[in-house]
């Protein structure tokens, strides 16, 4: 109920921009947004002390299709 009043958690927030990023194409993207997404992403990650923020990898590939893919790892701690 507080939240829903008062602003959403930044899980959310996260998840409609990943959501975001992953509607578009390639060619339709900001050219930094592999790295505002890292960013993003590391200063989400790095509230929780599970997961290696600092080693989180985001990155464009192309599968055997030719076709773009968003990668993107994130190392629990200790793995």
């Amino acid at each position: 109920m507080f939240r829903a009043l008062f602003g959403k958690k930044s899980k959310d927030i996260a998840k409609k921009r990943l959501t975001l990023v992953l509607s578009y194409e390639r060619k339709g993207l900001p050219p930094n947004i592999v790295d505002k997404l890292k960013e993003d992403l590391i200063s989400l990650f790095s509230k929780y002390p599970q997961f290696e923020a600092n080693s989180i990898d985001v990155a464009l590939k192309t599968n055997e299709e030719d076709k773009e893919e968003l990668w993107i790892s994130i190392p629990f701690r200790g793995s």
